[in-house]
């Protein structure tokens, strides 16, 4: 085998592999991003405990828009400037904060967990026709005349955001 062929071999392995970490990290397959608040220098050096944070920063991922469609009757495409759909997640958070029994023996640590959520949206739109009809045989192939169409196609959210609110003994989360 020549060097070149080898080293082309050896660059195409590489690249193979290189993707197949990617694909197999955490992030990639949640949709997300932890991300741990460090605290515990605070915690260390002023020799009280401090709350637990962390977050999920979500990867937003663009969909593939609905291309125009033609109507009957119209000379513009319906769907002129189309709606582009992104999924992701909303951002989870999770926090426990101690409470040095404000609550009584046994609640020391108040918790609140709101996990990342599925979050599907439709960017905007914009429909439009020409102020001309389409051509009519009866005058001869000529076009009427008629008021022009613009419409704005609003924006979708979807999502369903749940959580949980706990108080409890224990180090937190």
């Amino acid at each position: 085998m020549k060097p070149t062929t080898r080293g082309t071999v050896a660059v195409v392995v590489a690249g193979v592999a290189v993707a197949m970490g990617a694909a197999a990290t955490p992030a990639a397959a949640t949709g997300g991003v932890p991300v741990p608040v460090p605290l515990d220098g605070v915690e260390k050096s002023l020799g009280i405990e401090m709350p637990k944070l962390g977050m999920e920063l979500p990867l937003l991922i663009p969909g593939v828009p609905e291309g125009p469609r033609y109507v009957e009757g119209r000379l513009i495409p319906e769907g002129a400037l189309p709606r582009v759909p992104m999924n992701g997640q909303l951002p989870g958070v999770g926090l426990s904060v101690p409470l040095p029994r404000v609550l009584g023996a046994g609640f020391d640590h108040v918790g609140i967990d709101l996990p990342a959520s599925d979050l599907r949206t439709l960017t905007p739109g914009l429909a439009l026709d020409a102020p001309l009809s389409a051509p009519d045989p009866q005058h001869y192939g000529v076009p009427h005349l008629k008021m022009p169409e613009v419409g704005v196609l609003a924006p979708v959210l979807q999502t369903v955001v749940g959580g949980k609110l706990g108080a409890g003994s224990g180090t937190g989360r």
